[in-house]
């Protein structure tokens, strides 16, 4: 059985948060919510979240300046940045501080679930290419020990 993925959704929209959720859980995700900025800093620095859903005006924060705190967290985290007020400016810095996409509201269920989809398998395949290459690493300096050993 595959792993579950697990994804976090920042909303201060209860209607939003919970459409989402159910969404994403019944296409197999595992998902926790959070309705402010600092509730999903909380909860990225306790779990790990394959990929977040944000929304750009929070009560406590913007989503920019979350997307900054939740790379700090996690890395590797895909964020989307989901908005109601879309503008080019929001677009273009979402993109500069690490967004990985940019949606409006309303949400299409199933433009949704391709996206979220479509970045997790990236992330998959860019995961395993950096084993790979640790693995690879690892095997490279193990022959060179055994080439100097054999030399001795």
């Amino acid at each position: 059985m595959a792993e579950t993925k697990s994804i976090l959704i920042v909303d201060d929209d209860v209607t939003i948060l919970t459409v989402l959720k159910e969404i994403l859980q019944l296409d197999g995700y595992t998902v926790e919510t959070a309705a402010t900025g600092k509730e999903a800093i909380e909860k990225s620095e306790t779990a790990f979240f394959n990929l977040s859903l944000l929304d750009i005006k929070l009560p406590d924060m913007e989503g920019t300046e979350l997307i900054t705190e939740l790379h700090k967290a996690n890395p590797e985290m895909i964020k989307i940045i989901i908005t109601g007020f879309p503008s080019f400016d929001n677009a273009v810095k979402s993109l500069n501080l690490g967004a990985d996409a940019y949606i409006m509201k309303p949400v299409n269920s199933k433009e949704l679930l391709e996206l979220v989809g479509e970045k997790i398998r990236k992330q998959q395949v860019a995961s395993q290419t950096n084993e790979d290459r640790v693995s690879d690493w690892i095997n490279g300096k193990i022959r060179q020990i055994e080439r100097e050993r054999d030399k001795h």
